[in-house]
């Protein structure tokens, strides 16, 4: 089963209330999203590989590591995962970039794919799949379906807020994939929105109602 981190640090739990205020502005709340996304991207990277190098200092050579530049791949879900991408990016600037499209069709409720489009080699890259909420988790589920079927086979997801419904169903789905977020928030209500969470992030990245 992929774990579930939660990253429990004085700076996210500060970020987060500032997030989650119905007073925070378009802008702050942009800023908001793309510092806690490098938070998360801290946690989430301990465990990649990186390759032994030489390093020429001021003053002698020394053993050094880097990331190989091929080796990290980003795919934000569609709209919303693109409020993490430049936090993530600042980063990781060495890291591509992918996209996976999704919207809920009315009747069926079902995830429905309307674009996708993926790093050459992501068959080989550490990838890291982002939304900033994980409710259902219906959606990041066929999103990761998605990327699996393209190749990816190391896959984390990085999410800000979280609940447990959407937890257990994305671990359900993909037992493979561990679970990086911010907080885990109380439950879902009727309309499946987090509780006590921050609203639709997408609107409130982008100021749309």
């Amino acid at each position: 089963m992929g774990s579930l981190k939660v990253v429990d640090h004085p700076l996210v739990k500060h970020k987060i209330t500032l997030l989650r205020s119905k007073f925070t502005d378009v802008q702050r709340f942009r800023e908001l999203m793309q510092e806690l996304s490098m938070l998360l991207a801290y946690e989430a990277t301990r465990s990649i590989p990186v390759e032994e190098t030489t390093c020429e200092t001021p003053l002698t050579e020394t053993k050094g590591y880097l990331i190989h530049p091929g080796q990290i791949a980003i795919i934000p879900i569609l709209r919303a995962g693109l409020g993490m991408v430049d936090g993530l990016l600042n980063f990781m600037p060495m890291a591509r970039v992918g996209h996976v499209g999704l919207y809920r069709d009315h009747e069926s409720l079902q995830p429905i794919e309307y674009y996708s489009k993926f790093p050459e080699g992501i068959d080989q890259m550490e990838v890291f799949v982002v939304d900033p909420m994980l409710a259902t988790g219906g959606s990041v589920a066929h999103a990761i379906d998605i990327v699996k079927r393209a190749g990816a086979r190391k896959i984390r997801f990085l999410c800000v807020v979280s609940c447990p419904e959407g937890v257990e169903c994305l671990q359900k789905a993909h037992p493979d994939v561990d679970i990086f977020t911010c907080v885990l928030d109380e439950k879902l209500n009727d309309k499946g929105y987090i509780l006590p969470g921050l609203g639709d992030a997408g609107d409130r990245l982008y100021g749309t109602k």
